[in-house]
Parts: C-alpha cells; structure tokens; sequence
C-alpha cells in the first residue's frame, strides 16, 4: 500500500496532468531520446548538456544522432513545450530532473563516477522542495543512495518528504529497429516507497511497461546483471572462435547450426572487440563493487579478460595472413571497415577499432578507415586519432594489402569487398557467402 503523503504531492498532480516540467541532463544517445519521449507524453521539457552544439541543434529542430533519423527532433526546436541550456543553474526550474550521464572506466579499470558526481553536485545546488531525481547511469548496486542521496541531504531536507530519489536503468540500443525508448520496458526502484511511487507514475506516462521494483538497488543490480550476462556470453563465444578457427571449423556455422535448437540455447556472436557504453564496462563495476563485501568475481573477470584480448588476436591473425603472403606488417597499408562499434549506426563509444588502428600504426602499417556513418573521428577519453573516412572503390580496395572488417554495415558491398581486396580479415563473418575465389579471406 502507497504511504498516503504520496497522494498529497503537488509534484503528483503535475505528473498527472502532464504539467511537471522535465528535465534531462546529458542529450546523448540515452538522453535525447527520452527528452523526446516526454515531449511526446505532453510534458514540458528541459534539455541540459555541456555541449552547445547538441543544445544549438536541438533549438534548430535538428538532429545529430543521425542513426534517429533526420525528423527525430524537428518538431521539438520550434515547440514552447521544449527549452534546451548549458546552464545547469536552471535546474531548479524543472520539477523532475533526470542524470543520463556517462559512467565510463579509469585507468585501472575502475569505476569513474565524476560526471554522476559532477551532476549531482549541479543538482544539489538548486534542489528545492518537491522536486523528483532519477538517475539512469549505469552504475553498481549502491550508487544512487550512497553517490547522490547525501549530496541532496546535506542541503538539510529529507528524501520521500522533502524531495525524492530514484533509479532507473537505461536500456537504449542505438540503431535497434524493433524498439525505441517508448516500447523498451522500464524498471523503476526508489530510494523510498513514495520516490518509487512517484517515479513510477512519470514513466508510465512516457513508456508503455513500467515495471517497478522494491529499491533502487534492485534495479541498480538488475542493469548490471543484463549486461554481464552478454559480456560473459559473447566472451564464451569469443573463446569459441579462437579455439574453432584453430581445428579450421567455421564458428559462425557452427553458431547458426546450434541455433537450430528451440530451447536451451541463445545466440551470440563473436566479433574484433566489445563496444559501446555498457557491455564493456558494467562488468568491471561489479567486480569492483564486489570487492567492498570480500567476495571474488572470477567468472565475470575472466570473460572481461577473454573480451579485452580479442584486438590483439585480430592483430595477431592479421600479422600471420600478412606474412604468409611474404609481407610484414611494418610497411603495409591496411584499411580498415567500420569505426562504429556495431552495424549502421554512427556510434563509436569504446569501439575496438580504435584500439585495432592504434596496434597496427604501432607496427608500423599505415592504417585508413571507411564508415559511411563516421566521416571523420573527434577526440575521445583514451583517443585522438584525427582520422577522416577515405572513399571506397573496386581500385581503391586494390591499393591496399589488407582489409580488415571490423563493423559489418549493411552499406557494405561485400562481393565488391571480396572481389577487389588482395587480403581481407574477415571478424564478422561477412564473406561467408560471397561467391568466387576465398583463399585471400581470413577468419579472424
């Protein structure tokens, strides 16, 4: 039974009548998109991001996640509904406020909370009585309540009566067709039964299945649990192509013919890497987190090892297949296909083809790339390659001595890539089912 405070909140009948003022720090690829699908709710919305570029395109109605399409957010520009700032000191207008920041990796492979904390901070600063927080980074068990809730109750007001907290994990796959933010079902955990309540009641006029939870731990632990899941699955088959490739046994037909099994088996797919924003780095929260209470994590370590080792073993087959045909790997131009970290789509957060690019130059080959999504790279935290995307032809594939398939786009003419190319390292299984000669295409 809901604590009857909660039926006296003001902030609740503004949710109800779509009158609260919502508003999202961080327009990236999970925050623009749920930006919008408030907007779409009725909500008033209120945009926040460090970067005057993205808040420039948004008051112009234009979109710069390209992977959305070109009207994503055109209606929203001109709308009175839809304000955009780099002013944080404007948070105190908003009567939810919800964090889409990054949660990425140290050097160390330990967590780095600086941009939840920095958020929280600029929240903090401005939070007034009533206001709703939700944090939506992915992030370890714990981290809403020890991270964010003692910033908020150092300004001497207290959680579920004063202003509420909660969590909800992001669940956005850039360039999925079959679900969006709207469809995609939405856990909520509060800090307290009211915050639960309340950021359940504001989901559920935004996304279709709300599913709410009893803590925000629960839903905390449930994100990280979803992404190990993968991490350790795709390390299985990871592990499974090096072994395979090894006794000369296709790995990708091998998966397809396991598949054929109607229970007891899901597919996942080897590849050069992990990218993206989660699935290389929750795992290592949790380790990390796992340390505090003293207990070991070594099935999910050993999957993050197996994971992080597989630029290297491209690079190793890439040097061999280099080799065999009397050539080093000091010296050879090698293009490489796809900066994204996955198919048709402009993303290239933690993508191993930064780290394939940078391994081959260290060799002394000289590397170019092609995406059709990533004209050109921009400075990252770990790189700076300044790179742009060279233009791809029958001759132009000619001219290199390997081509190394790192993203598998759906742009690509791979019987074109197959026919041109003297040497091409295949970690996708992309030519599997080209015609014509195959003893210049190496699985890697």
């Amino acid at each position: 039974m809901s604590d009857a405070r909660s039926s006296n909140t003001p902030l609740r009948a503004k949710i109800e009548n779509a009158s609260a003022v919502v508003g999202v720090i961080g327009l990236g690829y999970v925050g623009l998109p749920l930006l919008r699908a408030f907007f779409q709710a009725g909500f008033p919305v209120l945009g926040f991001d460090i970067d005057q570029r993205k808040i420039d395109a948004l008051k112009a109605g234009r979109n710069y996640l390209h992977h959305l399409g070109d009207d994503f957010v055109r209606e929203m520009g001109p709308s009175s509904r839809c304000s955009a700032t780099a002013d944080f000191s404007r948070l105190g207008e908003a009567d939810v406020v919800i964090s889409c920041v990054p949660t990425p990796l140290g050097a160390h492979l330990e967590p780095d909370l600086s941009f939840v904390e920095k958020s929280a901070d600029d929240i903090a600063k401005t939070l007034r009585k009533g206001q709703l927080i939700v944090l939506e980074s992915s992030t370890y068990p714990r981290t809403t309540r020890e991270v964010m809730l003692p910033r908020f109750e150092a300004r001497g007001m207290v959680c579920g009566q004063d202003f509420f907290l909660a969590y909800s994990p992001e669940r956005e796959d850039p360039g999925r067709k079959d679900h969006n933010t709207q469809s995609i079902p939405k856990l909520v955990g509060g800090i307290d039964p009211i915050s639960g309540e309340l950021a359940t009641l504001l989901y559920r006029k935004a996304i279709a299945e709300v599913i709410p939870v009893s803590t925000a731990e629960v839903a905390e632990a449930a994100k990280i649990l979803e992404n190990v899941y993968r991490a350790v699955n795709i390390a299985l088959v990871n592990e499974m192509k090096t072994v395979l490739t090894a006794m000369g046994i296709d790995v990708w037909e091998v998966i397809a013919a396991a598949s054929t099994k109607p229970f007891g088996f899901q597919a996942f797919y080897p590849g050069p890497g992990l990218g993206g924003h989660c699935i290389p780095i929750d795992p290592y929260y949790l380790t990390w987190k796992a340390r505090e209470v003293g207990l070991p994590t070594r099935f999910i370590e050993l999957a993050g090892e197996v994971n992080r080792s597989m630029p290297e073993y491209v690079v190793s087959r890439t040097a061999l297949a280099l080799n065999d045909r009397g050539k080093a790997v000091k010296g050879s131009r090698i293009l490489i296909l796809g900066l994204a970290y996955k198919p048709d789509v402009d993303d290239v957060r933690e993508s191993p083809s930064f780290e394939l690019i940078e391994k081959l130059e260290h060799l002394g080959a000289s590397v170019d790339y092609n995406d059709p999504h990533v004209p050109a790279t921009h400075k990252m935290r770990h790189y700076d390659l300044e790179m742009r995307s060279v233009s791809m032809s029958a001759e132009s594939l000619a001219s290199y001595d390997c081509v190394l398939i790192a993203t598998h786009h759906a742009a690509y003419d791979w019987q074109m890539i197959a026919d041109h190319s003297k040497l091409v390292i295949d970690t996708r299984g992309a030519l599997r089912q080209t015609k014509g000669r195959r003893d210049h295409i190496v699985p890697a």
